[in-house]
């Protein structure tokens, strides 16, 4: 009975060293969106790349701003965004007190592709 276990034990850990190496092998190779991830993307709302329920919890933001924001995009940086047409002032104030929270990447078409941007079909 005890060799028995052993057996058991010494498979289980065989087992699971395999899977172990098949997800460090995943992650050298990661899709282009699970790579962005791994970026500032992951950590910051990218205003070329991001969909509008990603400014939900910034307030005043979600959906008028947000709005604003997707449908004048592309931007080179960060400070662009302060250059859309017909902003109020205080919208104006809400993007400058907010502009450490935003990035700007490339945009990816994986992210961007059939315009869902606005209304990704999440409810």
């Amino acid at each position: 009975m005890k060799t028995l276990v052993r057996i058991v034990a010494v498979l289980l850990l065989v087992i699971s060293c395999f899977g172990f190496t098949g997800q460090v092998l995943a992650a050298e190779n990661l899709n282009p969106v699970d790579a962005k991830l791994t970026t500032e993307y992951g950590q910051k709302i990218d205003l070329n790349n991001a969909h509008i329920r990603k400014f939900r919890d910034l307030k005043g933001f979600y959906p008028n701003l947000a709005s604003k924001i997707i449908l004048n995009s592309p931007y080179e940086n960060v400070e662009d965004v302060l250059e859309i047409p017909g902003l109020s002032e205080s919208q104006k104030q809400r993007l400058e007190a907010n502009l450490d929270k935003f990035v700007v990447t490339p945009p990816s078409a994986e992210l961007i592709e059939g315009d869902d941007r606005l209304n990704p079909g999440v409810y």
